[in-house]
């Protein structure tokens, strides 16, 4: 089994790394961690090569996730929320999925033939809202054919207790643990 973990947190040991070494300490097989803060990938371009042809133009490090989401079967989206959405660095990264839209959409291809199981862990510190994260997360799931995707976890007062202190994040990520395995 592989498992996909794009990390949108800036911070290498905040609460959303705590709960992405949790789940990495549970799952089977071999996992790969992209963190948007980190990585070499710019933001789309628009320059609707691939409304035409399969692929990005920008060669970056996308192109080690293109490969990697063909072969896995599990995707785990975790992040920080900012303003009530995903992190910039994260929608970054994002963006370049368009290039599985634009297969669908416009050259009537399926991109990426295996299903996946895919899962969301939102952090915050209890001021906003996750529901447009925890929507913008799933459409990004879904663009990596992610059709199975696991209720929301998240711990949403980070600003009060640590996210690995907080029973119900910790339950959750038992949940998710179990369901990549099933």
């Amino acid at each position: 089994m592989k498992t996909l973990i794009l990390n949108g947190s800036p911070r290498e040991n905040g609460d959303t790394a705590s709960l992405i070494k949790k789940v990495t300490e549970g799952i089977a097989g071999e996992y790969k961690i992209i963190n948007a803060y980190r990585c070499n990938i710019s933001p789309c371009i628009d320059c609707r090569y691939c409304w035409n042809h399969n692929g990005c133009t920008i060669d970056d490090e996308m192109q080690e996730v293109y490969e990697y989401i063909q072969e896995c079967d599990n995707i785990l989206i975790a992040s920080p929320v900012y303003f009530s959405e995903l992190t910039g660095k994260l929608l970054d990264l994002g963006s370049r999925l368009q290039t599985y839209y634009c297969s669908a959409a416009f050259r009537k291809e399926t991109p990426i033939p295996k299903k996946k199981k895919g899962a969301v862990i939102l952090v915050g510190g209890g001021d906003g809202q996750m529901d447009k994260a925890y929507s913008t997360a799933c459409i990004l799931l879904h663009h990596m054919n992610c059709h199975t995707i696991h209720e929301l976890v998240s711990s949403h007062h980070t600003n009060e207790i640590p996210a690995s202190d907080d029973r119900n994040a910790m339950q959750g990520i038992e949940s998710i643990i179990s369901f990549f395995a099933h």
